[in-house]
């Protein structure tokens, strides 16, 4: 389940042309479906996208799911939040979670500055400097093929994304840590993230009691926001797939 701006795509090709995350783990035995939020990617735009709450996706998700059956559940950036949600209103389809800097229930967030508020009277437009600061940033990004990263990328629910600033204390909580218990949960992030330093993916692991990886221990340095199409990516998909292997998963 990919982020905030982009679509399931980033999980089935990289911009400059290699395998995903998703194909990669077909072939390495494993049944892989790419979910779409509501009004990303294949899936239309409503009247009312600009008012689309991360709780529509997180009930979007949770339609797929019963479709599919027990699924790992693989989240990025906001979609994190979405899945963190998913998992507390119907557990029954989610084997487990691997969070890749995955946003963090407003549980563990202050309130946003409101100053910070986007307007929510139309979709966000992907901007140029924001994709080339937070998302395309580290040396592992396949920097010659940035422009057809940002052609990729789709506008976003201003109302999500003031969620996900927890604008107001109005961001998407779970009840607490119990709501997921029993559900194994990994967490990796990259030493490159600007939004997601280390102390902080790992208070969110904490409080899910989550395993947390940040891939610099493993030696694989540079990698950030976008890991699943960086150089190095399938050696990421690697310890996510043995972490599985590992849990009988």
């Amino acid at each position: 389940m990919h982020g905030g701006s982009h679509t399931g795509a980033c999980y089935v090709e990289t911009p400059d042309g290699r395998s995903g995350w998703a194909p990669y783990a077909a072939a390495h035995g494993r049944t892989s479906y790419v979910f779409d939020w509501p009004g990303h990617g294949v899936n239309a735009m409503p009247p009312d996208f600009a008012m689309m709450s991360m709780q529509a996706a997180a009930a979007a998700l949770i339609d797929e799911l019963a479709q599919i059956g027990p699924a790992v559940l693989v989240t990025h950036s906001m979609g994190g939040v979405v899945g963190w949600r998913a998992a507390e209103l119907d557990r029954r389809n989610i084997a487990a979670i691997v969070a890749v800097a995955p946003g963090p229930p407003a549980n563990l967030q202050p309130a946003g500055d409101p100053a910070a508020a986007i307007s929510e009277a139309s979709p966000v437009q992907p901007m140029r400097e924001t994709a080339l600061k937070m998302w395309a940033n580290s040396e592992r990004f396949p920097h010659p093929a940035f422009e057809t990263y940002l052609a990729g990328l789709v506008p976003e629910s201003p109302r999500a994304m003031n969620e996900r600033n927890n604008l107001h204390g109005k961001g998407v909580r779970v009840a607490g840590p119990e709501a997921l218990a029993g559900i194994p949960i990994l967490v990796i992030t990259g030493d490159s993230d600007p939004r997601h330093p280390r102390a902080v993916d790992e208070e969110v692991a904490a409080y899910f009691g989550a395993d947390f990886i940040w891939l610099a221990d493993r030696g694989l340095t540079g990698h950030g926001h976008m890991m699943m199409i960086e150089h190095g990516h399938d050696v990421v998909a690697d310890i996510f797939l043995n972490w599985l292997d590992a849990h009988g998963l």
